[in-house]
């Protein structure tokens, strides 16, 4: 695997410019422009020394509900991290566009506790292309490590439309839940999706308002699916132990303003919840385990 090591995090914004150059007339004979098939890169991107900012922290943490402490909340390591991932995606080897790949599942492992101080270096790979009923799929591996200590680490499979049709047994996976209880109502501003583009870098145009969502097929922004993750945990703060893994596929998209509803279940070492439409709680937006 080729390695690239970035001496500090790149820049997010023009790399939203390139990412967003393909929809261009003839941008595909630009060399630096992403998208011209194949296969995923065996590329890995590095950054190591990474510094948390205490004021960006706690203002992402005013974002998605959680309480001031003296770790990182577990969905974190990823904003750090999101720089390397856009860079991946918008480098000229990659097959195919950022912009119209979909967050299907994202699973994160807490090996412990991350302390605010620490010095982080970040790994991201992407792994070969899968076959997918709606399309292909690939995962972006994030490893956070202290020296040689592998402390959080993280997949996020992407999904890139194409032709297929979902079996039953997918369409009834999508829908099987366990029994939840204490539910939960939450009320989402239309500007959510804004506030956590602040503070987390992630400025996709379907996140950011109305006008900037439809030309994607949106009739209105869209919540990121890892602030209703981060939210989640927010909630389940109090209960998470200093190690454990957070499974969660997202659903179907949460159309801002919204009023969605959370609901959560404990049995022995695991922890299943959802957030569901406030309108229709058959339409399910996000559901997720956490286990030991």
């Amino acid at each position: 695997m080729a390695v690239r090591e970035f001496r500090r995090a790149p820049r997010v914004l023009p790399l939203y410019a390139r990412a967003l150059a393909p929809m261009l007339p003839g941008a595909s004979r630009l060399p630096w422009v992403a998208g011209g098939g194949g296969e995923v890169p065996d590329l890995q991107l590095t950054l190591a020394d990474v510094r948390v900012d205490r004021r960006s922290l706690l203002e992402y943490s005013g974002v998605c509900g959680f309480l001031g402490r003296h770790h990182l909340p577990a969905t974190y390591p990823h904003v750090l991290a999101f720089p390397l991932h856009m860079a991946l995606m918008t480098d000229r080897s990659f097959p195919f566009p950022a912009i119209g790949l979909v967050h299907v599942n994202n699973r994160i492992r807490v090996h412990r506790a991350v302390g605010v101080e620490e010095p982080l270096d970040l790994r991201v790979h992407a792994t070969p292309l899968k076959e997918h009923a709606k399309g292909a799929t690939f995962t972006i591996v994030t490893e956070v490590r202290v020296g040689e200590e592998l402390i959080w680490e993280e997949h996020s499979t992407m999904l890139r439309r194409g032709i297929g049709e979902a079996s039953a047994a997918d369409r009834a996976a999508a829908v099987a839940l366990p029994s939840l209880m204490e539910p939960n109502e939450w009320r989402l501003p239309a500007n959510l999706g804004r506030r956590y583009a602040r503070v987390s870098g992630d400025r996709n145009p379907i996140h950011l308002h109305a006008l900037s969502a439809r030309p994607f097929g949106f009739p209105r922004a869209i919540a990121h699916g890892m602030w209703t993750k981060a939210r989640c945990l927010a909630a389940l703060q109090a209960k998470l132990p200093d190690a454990y893994t957070v499974q969660v596929s997202f659903r179907k998209p949460i159309f801002l303003p919204a009023r969605v509803t959370f609901a959560q279940a404990h049995e022995h070492s695991r922890t299943s919840f959802a957030v569901r439409s406030g309108e229709d709680e058959a339409v399910i937006h996000l559901e997720g385990t956490v286990s030991r």
